[in-house]
């Protein structure tokens, strides 16, 4: 039988409101599916991206944003960021994710972010995780915090993350630079710190490296 919360006062069971932003529609009519079976989770409404997330926040009066990372516009974790900066503690912020990544665990949870978990959690787990973040705690996949801890801080500055986005696809410097909007010997250096850092012989490389840390 599902758990329930319960209000301080008069032992009355409280709702959880809840916002699902998730670019993949089945996964994220999965999750609501999930998490509706719950008798005190309610998800309220849901977005495939994070654009415009405080206004639908404020809008439904939600009390736990439940995010993933990898999406279009506007990503998991500048619009951890976005919330964070709108609501403080009134709003609590949880990572739902396929890619469980030391990287992405530490920008998220500097972000502001109360939980972080892997997509392929069990539900029970996952609601639980819900209740914990709603109730001012931490709810963190253990095995992803531990790697965390071991992998040590993302070593690279924005303008090197800039830059190694943008050379994801095997673009030259001259594009590079006009991506990010930067000379081409300033997009140069960023890119040999980088490559320095990430202890690879070039930029591509670098740049895959870092992704699969969650550094980008």
């Amino acid at each position: 039988m599902p758990s329930q919360s319960w209000n301080s006062c008069g032992g009355a069971p409280v709702t959880i409101r809840l916002l699902l932003a998730d670019d993949q529609h089945l996964i994220r009519a999965g999750l609501a599916a999930l998490l509706n079976l719950e008798a005190d989770l309610d998800v309220v409404h849901q977005l495939p991206d994070g654009r415009e997330i405080v206004e639908h926040i404020r809008q439904h009066q939600v009390d736990v944003a439940v995010l993933d990372i990898e999406m279009p516009e506007v990503d998991g974790i500048t619009a951890t960021a976005d919330i964070t900066a709108a609501f403080g503690d009134e709003v609590a912020v949880l990572i739902v994710t396929t890619f469980g990544r030391a990287g992405y665990l530490q920008r998220a949870m500097t972000a502001g972010a109360r939980g972080f978990m892997v997509k392929d959690a069990p539900a029970e787990q996952l609601a639980e995780a819900v209740r914990t973040v709603h109730a001012g705690g931490r709810a963190v996949d253990p095995a992803l915090a531990a790697e965390a801890l071991s992998a040590g801080t993302n070593p690279l500055t924005d303008r090197e993350r800039d830059v190694l986005k943008a050379a994801l696809t095997g673009s030259s410097v001259k594009h590079i630079a006009a991506q990010v909007h930067l000379s081409q010997g300033t997009v140069r250096n960023h890119l040999s710190s980088a490559i320095g850092k990430t202890q690879t012989a070039n930029r591509t490389e670098a740049a895959r490296v870092a992704q699969q840390n969650g550094w980008l």
